[in-house]
């Protein structure tokens, strides 16, 4: 046996047999948390490390961006070694990286060590999100899959956006350094359990894979140039100011580098970026869908702080207590949207998740001038209930729609689209902030909150034609 490749269990083994089972749910849904939470977990600390690092607000914030792109630039290329040498090796070696490279963070002397230190927590990130639903697919039996799935996304929903809300906490206790020093004990426990307890790969990986350096170097600077010239467009002076041509300059390089990449794609047997899987129209839709609604969910969670703080003048622990609704409401739908599939077609599902979303969005874009409390909660409620309806299902479609050989490049696909669709959201928030300022009004949020409804609405649609793809597919 190749010493790349895995010992595969009996072919006819359906999932982990429980005991194993619950303890790979533990390690999983422990390192995607800390991977997800660690995306914006730092960005309320961003003044704090500026001013004891001696640096300015203007290059704090790259140790935000540092991890951001680091973990989209590298999501695919290890997503397929995944599917090449072993779902779990990748996982506890990117976790294994994560928890060193945390470590650096918090002694970091100055802000270029720290920004380092971030860019490496990025790939470490990569490693475990790129293959953590490819695990969840070698875990649990197909009878029970989508309850994974939706466990899955629960997780993910929930960490995405308590973040801020985790770095509040600790910050009115401690230091900036302290925000990472629960990934050293987390990360030293799911290495040590997940070597007992994580699935090795059942499915070998197709005759003539292989892994591309050059394919590598041109998705990390196609996701690189794109995300960092989106990034110099959405920061524009207020009133409309120019353009920034480096940003323009930087998309535009992104684009090309793009094309280039994807030409060659077409005839790799397993392609990097995952063409052979994007053809598949089930799976296209689902990730058409995907992003519009992490871009509908990020618009709408930079929006909402101002408008409740600026436009209606809450406290910051009043505002925090109502936007709890949102993800309060997720951790109650996933469960039932997970029992849900198989049951309703995960398209319509989904759409109706997307509906309600979209739904309570436009509510709150149309809130009145003094709004009661529950007036504002049931409608963030809404909201987290549709996203739960729709992310659950709409992930199971992901992964079971991709071969087992290729789990590996659906899992990463996943992150890819969550990450791509919340740089766009901010993106777009950026921009409709440069033009009507939060603290001039209730105009540029609600303009932010009906944005973030028609990209609801958007990915609704996208799920809902998957149910007319099901119905045309052959057998």
């Amino acid at each position: 046996m190749p010493s790349g490749i895995q010992a595969s269990p009996p072919a006819k083994q359906d999932g982990l047999p429980y005991p194993q089972r619950r303890h790979a749910i533990v390690v999983m849904m422990l390192g995607l948390m800390v991977s997800v939470l660690d995306g914006s977990i730092m960005n309320l600390a961003l003044p704090g490390i500026a001013r004891d690092l001696n640096s300015t607000a203007a290059h704090s914030i790259w140790v935000v961006n540092a991890y951001q792109i680091a973990a989209l630039a590298l999501l695919l290329p290890f997503a397929n070694l995944g599917d090449l040498l072993g779902y779990r090796r990748v996982y506890l070696a990117g976790m294994a990286l994560f928890t060193l490279a945390s470590a650096m963070a918090m002694f970091a002397p100055n802000l270029g060590v720290l920004i380092a230190a971030r860019a490496l927590q990025g790939v470490g990130a990569a490693g475990v999100m790129s293959v953590n639903t490819a695990l969840v697919r070698l875990t649990f039996p197909s009878s029970q899959l989508g309850r994974g799935v939706a466990l899955n996304s629960m997780v993910v929903a929930t960490a995405s956006v308590a973040g801020p809300s985790l770095a509040a906490a600790i910050l009115s206790v401690a230091s900036w350094p302290w925000l990472l020093a629960l990934n050293l004990p987390l990360g030293v426990m799911i290495i040590v359990l997940g070597r007992r307890v994580l699935p090795s790969n059942t499915a070998a990986a197709a005759v003539g894979s292989r892994i591309s350096p050059v394919d590598v170097v041109l998705n990390v600077l196609m996701f690189s140039l794109v995300f960092v010239g989106a990034d110099r467009l959405g920061v524009v002076s207020g009133g409309g100011g120019p353009v920034p041509l480096d940003g323009l300059a930087m998309l535009a390089a992104g684009i090309v580098v793009g094309v280039v990449y994807v030409y060659r794609q077409r005839t790799r047997v397993a392609p990097l970026f995952p063409v052979d899987l994007l053809r598949l129209p089930i799976f296209g839709l689902s990730m058409c869908g995907s992003v519009f609604a992490f871009c509908a969910q990020m618009l709408s969670y930079v929006a909402l702080p101002f408008l409740l703080l600026e436009s209606y003048g809450f406290t910051p622990l009043k505002a925090g207590l109502l936007i709890s609704a949102w993800p309060l409401a997720i951790v109650v739908t996933a469960p039932v949207a997970g029992r849900l599939i198989g049951r309703i077609p995960d398209g319509l599902l989904g759409g109706i998740g997307m509906l309600a979303m979209a739904t309570g969005l436009t509510l709150l874009a149309a809130l009145p001038e003094s709004p009661s409390d529950i007036n504002i909660a049931w409608r963030l409620a809404l909201c987290g209930m549709g996203f739960g309806l729709f992310q659950s299902p709409n992930n199971h479609t992901i992964v079971t729609s991709a071969p087992p050989h290729r789990s590996g490049a659906a899992s990463g696909m996943l992150g890819t689209a969550r990450l791509t669709g919340q740089t766009l959201g901010a993106v777009l928030v950026a921009y409709i902030f440069s033009m009507w300022h939060p603290h001039d009004g209730t105009l540029g949020p609600v303009i932010a909150l009906s944005l973030s409804a028609a990209c609801a609405l958007t990915a609704g649609v996208f799920s809902v034609l998957r149910v007319r793809q099901m119905k045309s597919a052959p057998g």
